[in-house]
């Protein structure tokens, strides 16, 4: 049997990265269509399996920590549009959020600076929770109208799903995991990222978006094939 063999990539996962942010509603939307997407693809057989991580991007982070005023005025200042327009936005974001099972809270929603939000998902990630905790913040956010830009209320968080609350509390007090989110954004510039969800598929393919489930699936078997038929080739 020939070393490259040995070596195949057919039958490990496809790696996804992710750039998202707490505060991006369509990024919520897109990790529920992802996710039936690649279920859809792993079901297809035949050891097809995705392994995701992760990463930071602010979509607007000059944002206070306390923003003072409804989500429909933030939009409407931040895109500089008339208020009734927003709130269409917000109507419309959240009628798709509902179709795939999603309630969203605006009239509640604690619209908040995400940076630390970010670095308590890098800190979860260094204790093997990073998937736990990036669904947890979202939920708070658009569905429960917890404010994550509070350490308390992070650490309350990451308590639900088994992080240490004290650990948590002093990493994001000293921003030990700053840096690892200032990285995620960088990479997102090298990219050529300019909005989220942002998807890099097996670190060649990018999909830009909240893609239905079975564009998210095509593309999975298309990069599965391509995996496969470079595998032969390089066994022959």
């Amino acid at each position: 049997m020939p070393v490259a063999a040995f070596m195949s990539s057919a039958n490990q996962p496809i790696k996804v990265d992710i750039w998202s942010d707490i505060a991006c509603p369509w990024c919520y939307i897109g990790k529920r269509k992802f996710e039936a997407g690649s279920g859809l693809f792993a079901g297809a057989g035949e050891g097809r399996g995705v392994e995701i991580e992760y990463h930071s991007f602010e979509l607007s982070p000059d944002t206070p920590v306390d923003f003072e005023g409804n989500e429909a005025a933030f939009l409407a200042s931040h895109k500089g549009i008339p208020e009734a327009q927003a709130q269409q936005m917000i109507d419309r974001v959240t009628e798709i959020a509902a179709s795939v099972g999603l309630a969203y809270d605006y009239d509640n929603l604690k619209h908040t600076n995400t940076v630390l939000a970010h670095e308590a998902i890098h800190f979860a990630k260094a204790h093997g929770k990073q998937l736990e905790m990036t669904e947890r913040l979202l939920s708070a956010y658009f569905l429960e109208a917890r404010h994550v830009g509070k350490v308390d209320e992070l650490a309350a968080l990451g308590a639900e799903i088994g992080l240490d609350p004290v650990a948590l509390t002093a990493a994001l007090e000293s921003h030990e995991f700053l840096d690892a989110v200032r990285r995620d954004q960088q990479t997102a510039v090298e990219y050529g990222i300019q909005g989220v969800p942002f998807f890099v598929i097996d670190g060649k393919y990018g999909v830009s978006g909240a893609q239905e489930a079975q564009s998210f699936a095509r593309v999975l078997e298309q990069v599965w094939s391509v995996r496969d038929t470079a595998d032969e080739e390089v066994s022959a």
